[in-house]
């Protein structure tokens, strides 16, 4: 057992050196991703199937519409925007689709694909299309800048003794679907992943807040949007630490500081045809 542990941990070394090299698009942070980004979209499709089945699917109405036009334009502008370079490769495995199901908890979220789930109890904070915007750039941002295979493949080293993705969806399938759901925010988990979880949604704000400007989205509207997130909480919400949100107040001011690089996007972009 030492010994196949041990050739399981110089596997996991050896695709860290690999992948290491690798960066998010836009922010250029280096990043360890292990698992074939492929693979996760097949997984995803499942997962993501199941979902609209047990849910309710909201097929028309002012709020659908919101879903449907801020996911198009952003998806859109974030294809050109990484058309040509090396990431594009990956963006050929999405076929974006944008659904709203009529639930009350305030969540959002993108499995990798393009498949983009808004719920129902999000729609009245973000009020307007813009407010829209500001979620649809940050969820897609978490699948551009491949968090969730990040985390994945972080839960896979730690939950599962680092098996390949293809072992342990055949001799835990229940443990992988539940760790697949973790990694993208399906449901809500309070685990050891929570501290790479709040770094990863810093993350998805700057890039989030870039992805909406470049889609003639006034990026002004995202600290508006924390901060009705911020007052609709009225103090229930949990100490940061427990959270994988960073505080919206934080958040907030942290976007104000990131507004001149979008501001110069926004300017560029909004003059677009179709915007």
């Amino acid at each position: 057992m030492k010994i196949i542990n041990k050739k399981i941990g110089v596997v996991i070394c050896l695709a860290a050196l690999v992948y290491s090299c690798a960066k998010v698009p836009l922010t250029g942070r280096r990043q360890m991703k292990l698992l074939p980004e492929s693979d996760l979209v097949a997984m995803s499709l499942t997962s993501y199937t199941s979902f609209l089945d047990t849910s309710t699917v909201v097929s028309s109405g002012n709020y659908k519409n919101m879903v449907t036009n801020a996911g198009l334009r952003i998806s859109k502008a974030v294809e050109e925007y990484i058309g040509g370079t090396r990431d594009s490769v990956e963006l050929k495995h999405y076929q974006w689709e944008f659904n709203l199901v009529n639930d009350p908890t305030v969540n959002a979220w993108c499995m990798p694909g393009g498949k983009v789930v808004f719920y129902t109890g999000i729609m009245p904070i973000c009020q307007t299309e813009e407010g829209v915007a500001v979620v649809m750039g940050h969820e897609i941002a978490h699948a551009i800048a491949r968090h969730g295979n990040e985390r994945m493949s972080q839960g896979l080293v730690q939950q599962l003794g680092g098996v390949a993705l293809s072992v342990a969806v055949m001799d835990k399938p229940q443990e992988t679907q539940q760790l697949f759901h973790l990694a993208y925010g399906v449901g809500t988990q309070v685990g050891v992943m929570l501290p790479f979880s709040r770094k990863h949604e810093s993350e998805a704000d700057h890039m989030g807040l870039m992805f909406m400007a470049m889609a003639g989205y006034n990026p002004q509207e995202a600290p508006r949007f924390w901060q009705r997130m911020d007052a609709q909480a009225g103090g229930a919400r949990p100490p940061e630490f427990l959270s994988t949100h960073p505080n919206p107040e934080k958040r907030a001011a942290n976007l104000a500081k990131l507004m001149p690089e979008a501001m110069e996007y926004y300017n560029t972009h909004k003059e677009k045809p179709g915007n």
